[in-house]
């Protein structure tokens, strides 16, 4: 048995923002990850990805992101489960839980934090007949290493913000990018949208704009894509990569059946302290949802940082939660 003081389920960047969070109130904290590694999406799905709205960074890498955050959470000491699912939250008579994974581990915690992102999720993938045929052999669903497309023809699919900051990216690396969407207008900030005009006015890359994925070919690999217009006319595109960057779909495994009010896939919470309406249950991040909620990592910490504030109660049920300062020398501290 593992004890803890806070249980947080899922060990991306919100997940341990968090750690930091509570160890500046003195808690202690235990992640499980189903993943193998922490960072979750970050990590997992794109971790060259450059990220544009973090402060005081105009542009940082995912990974190195992860890595700052580990680093800033490593003085409080977090203690890990990792490459294991919850399965299981079982209510001890004192109001604490006893949580166990897939692999039989038991973490018992006075207060669960569900911070898991999405939840279990897989990339959403377009309707194309033998789509499934050229996975791996050209059609990938991720950026893992950019490298990778270093001097290729690379086709990405889609209009979100993923699409949109990979397109600007490759530009730099592959020798042709071509992005394809199938709106006139793009979903990702429009910053970034504007960027890609630009790249495409500059002729740096190939936009299509109004055309829809209709099917992929080769001779076991990938080496055509072929799309159709508004006016039904076929494009045909000869590529070596194409990533269908169409968004995630989340699937919330075992924590739907806990009891905590689901609104598509997310947990509604309080925005007074982000609790679930399940005593001692906190959700944050992209995993939890509220009227104006926004799915910014920047958005996740601020929840962090509140919900700590009121989990502090049921670590130390018999101290107020104040701060003290004093100066000493012409400095001030607690």
């Amino acid at each position: 048995m593992i004890h803890t003081d806070l249980c947080i389920i899922g060990a991306g960047p919100v997940g341990l923002f968090a750690v930091f969070e509570a160890g500046l109130l003195k808690m202690r904290c235990h992640l499980i990850d189903a993943l193998p590694q922490v960072g979750g999406q970050l990590s997992e799905i794109y971790p060259q990805k450059p990220i544009y709205d973090i402060p005081g960074y105009p542009e940082v890498n995912a990974q190195d992101l992860v890595d700052n955050l580990m680093e800033q959470a490593k003085p409080f000491s977090p203690t890990f489960t990792l490459g294991e699912r919850v399965d299981h939250l079982d209510k001890q008579e004192d109001g604490s839980f006893i949580v166990t994974t897939s692999d039989k581990t038991h973490v018992h915690a006075q207060v669960i934090i569900i911070a898991g992102g999405l939840g279990c999720f897989e990339p959403r993938k377009p309707v194309v007949e033998n789509l499934e045929l050229f996975e791996g052999k050209g059609i990938t669903y991720m950026v893992k290493n950019p490298e990778t497309f270093r001097d290729k023809n690379v086709i990405l699919a889609g209009g979100g913000d993923s699409a949109l900051d990979w397109t600007i990216f490759l530009s730099k690396v592959a020798k042709r990018v071509t992005l394809v969407h199938r709106n006139e207008t793009f979903r990702g900030a429009p910053d970034s949208a504007a960027k890609v005009f630009d790249l495409a006015n500059q002729g740096k890359i190939d936009l299509i704009l109004s055309a829809n994925l209709k099917e992929v070919s080769g001779n076991g690999v990938l080496d055509t894509v072929t799309f159709v217009d508004k006016s039904k006319a076929e494009i045909k595109i000869e590529t070596d990569y194409l990533i269908p960057l169409f968004g995630l779909s989340p699937k919330l495994g075992p924590i739907a059946d806990w009891g905590l009010s689901i609104d598509k896939n997310a947990i509604e919470v309080d925005t007074r302290d982000y609790s679930t309406g399940v005593d001692r249950i906190y959700a944050i991040g992209d995993i939890n949802t509220y009227p104006g909620k926004l799915k910014l990592i920047l958005c996740g910490f601020h929840e962090a940082a509140i919900m700590m504030h009121s989990a502090f109660k049921y670590v130390y049920p018999d101290q107020k939660l104040s701060f003290k300062y004093t100066t000493v020398n012409g400095v001030n501290s607690f």
